[in-house]
């Protein structure tokens, strides 16, 4: 006699939802900090590292939605990668991915109590700090396990609201009729173009996520070149934007520890500054809202394989949600968050991006010659593009420090032991 037939995912997504997840899983915290370091590398040069940057991520962006077109499962990245270049390099990928967004998501975590102490200086303070950690966390733990469409709809909602403090600042501040500030000159070297450029790809990253719910999508085939390129122009358009309004209203820009809020203050005082940071704390909690839309579907597609412990595959059997990868994923981002401030995850989420996106232009060039015949979006030159994605990947490498290579180094080989403890199990 058959047993109950298992729950199965909801395909709940569309177009406009993955765009928001999108723009949530990229605008977190960077664009309130992004402005001053911009004109330290490269003075009155900023906007233009934007363009690059803005540039060399459609390489990757163009990639993952060739990739995530030819797919209906859940796992995104985890997935591709094992298709197109085996069970090992899935692994891998898999660790690195969910890796990095955990320690990305506790850093936004904390920048949220950060930005929150402006209000409230004692939210800083160790208990405080924790109980509201474990509110903001819990709450979208909650939210989520609850069912995809209500993540979903909160995700759009906190896309809609984080999107409005940035847009009043550049209307604002293209409106404004002051003098408009002069940046002291830099002599930007090659090297500290490489540094801009470098910060913007980090900044720029984090798309990924989007791609990791496709089980829940209506239309991946259709919906996931619309998301990525349209959520594109959306962020790029936003840190430009930002920029160009910083740099006309705050002086010393360079010197500015919050420069969004100082931006704010000159446009419209004090009520202005209070409003930007209302709009960080906002934008941190969108990012971590997408993330907990996504990044569980991973270690579900992971244990759905065989390649991660099978509990992670559960789905509630009420709500129909990968509930078990969403509450350790919740947990998981709380202990980091407690444990380390925002530099200390900030750095070990940076240093593995790359060989994510450098196993995605493999799995790109192999899955060509794996599935010549796909119904998927196919990428104009895409084995030109991948190539040029690799070899963007290998440039970038060299600007890592050691800390990077430490880190990239304890991520893949806790990938390989993970491969090694399945290797011998049938996948699933």
């Amino acid at each position: 006699m058959a047993g109950p037939e298992k729950p199965q995912l909801v395909r709940a997504l569309g177009r406009w939802t993955l765009t928001a997840l999108v723009v949530n899983g990229v605008i977190g915290s960077g664009i309130f900090g992004l402005p001053d370091d911009m004109v330290r590398f490269v003075g009155a040069a900023a906007p233009w590292a934007y363009v690059f940057a803005a540039a060399g991520i459609a390489i990757f962006m163009g990639v993952f939605a060739e990739l995530g077109s030819q797919f209906r499962d859940a796992g995104g990245p985890y997935l591709f990668a094992r298709e197109g270049c085996g069970r090992f390099w899935g692994i891998q990928m898999g660790w690195f991915i969910w890796l990095v967004r955990l320690t990305a998501a506790a850093a936004n975590a904390n920048l949220f109590v950060v930005y929150l102490g402006e209000f409230w200086p004692g939210a800083t303070a160790p208990a405080p700090r924790i109980a509201l950690l474990v509110l903001l966390l819990g709450g979208l733990v909650l939210t989520n396990i609850r069912g995809v469409g209500s993540g979903a709809r909160l995700s759009n909602i906190l896309t809609a609201a984080k999107l409005l403090p940035i847009t009043v600042l550049v209307v604002v501040g293209f409106l404004w009729s002051g003098p408009a500030v002069v940046q002291p000159h830099v002599a930007a070297t090659p090297a500290s173009w490489m540094n801009a450029v470098l910060a913007l790809l980090f900044a720029f990253g984090g798309f990924e996520a989007a791609l990791m719910p496709l089980a829940e999508g209506k239309n991946p085939r259709r919906d996931i070149p619309f998301a990525l390129f349209s959520g594109l122009l959306v962020i790029a358009g936003c840190y430009l934007l930002t920029q160009l309004v910083a740099m006309r209203t705050v002086p010393d820009l360079a010197g500015s520890e919050r420069p969004l809020a100082d931006a704010a203050r000159a446009l419209l005082g004090p009520l202005g500054a209070g409003f930007i940071a209302v709009g960080a704390m906002v934008s941190t909690s969108g990012y971590l809202s997408a993330q907990l839309v996504g990044v569980p579907r991973q270690t579900y597609a992971m244990a759905e394989r065989g390649d991660f412990p099978r509990s992670f595959g559960n789905v509630h059997p009420r709500f129909r949600t990968p509930y078990v990868s969403i509450l350790i994923w919740g947990v998981l981002v709380l202990a980091l968050a407690i444990y380390g401030n925002f530099l200390w995850n900030a750095i070990i989420s940076a240093g593995a991006r790359l060989m994510t996106y450098a196993v995605a232009c493999a799995a790109l060039i192999r899955l060509r010659q794996l599935r010549p015949q796909a119904d998927a979006f196919r990428l104009p030159a895409g084995r030109l593009v991948a190539l040029a994605g690799i070899a963007l990947c290998l440039a970038l490498v060299w600007q890592m420090n050691a800390t990077h290579a430490v880190v990239i180094s304890v991520i893949a080989t806790i990938g390989t032991l993970n491969w090694l403890a399945v290797r011998r199990a049938p996948p699933g």
